[in-house]
């Protein structure tokens, strides 16, 4: 098994909060990160897939196309936007990272697979202390 990953940019504003919450308790929840006039980040994107070479190609996956892959499902959403207000697959859920891990993975794995690699993991580093890695739900 090889496992081959592309990494790529995107900055995106967000906010952690349960609007069901006033905004007292979502500061005492989510601190800072509840700012009611939002907070970015410059991401980074690890997308890890993992297969056996292709004969043909030598490769698991072009990675040009892993690419465009990544740009048309998840970078064109995502950088310069806000997550919370104009991302479609994020709607009605918390915009944490964990959550938008799992978003990233739902709208990359149907391509990936179609390709005839398995998607092995998202990774998304929010600052250069926190990351968030996803493996799927298996």
């Amino acid at each position: 098994m090889v496992y081959i990953t592309r990494r790529e940019h995107f900055s995106s504003a967000h906010r952690l909060f349960r609007p069901e919450y006033s905004d007292e308790e979502n500061m005492r929840v989510f601190g800072k990160c509840s700012n009611p006039l939002w907070h970015g980040h410059n991401y980074v994107l690890l997308i890890t897939v993992k297969g056996e070479p292709k004969p043909e190609t030598g490769f698991v996956m072009d990675l040009k196309k892993l690419s465009q892959l990544i740009e048309e499902k998840v970078l064109v959403k995502l950088d310069h936007k806000n997550i919370n207000l104009e991302v479609d697959f994020m709607n009605g859920k918390l915009v944490s990272t964990e959550n938008l891990a799992i978003g990233i993975w739902e709208e990359l794995e149907p391509g990936v697979c179609a390709s005839g690699a398995i998607l092995h993991s998202v990774k998304i580093e929010e600052t250069e202390n926190n990351s968030v890695e996803y493996f799927g739900n298996k």
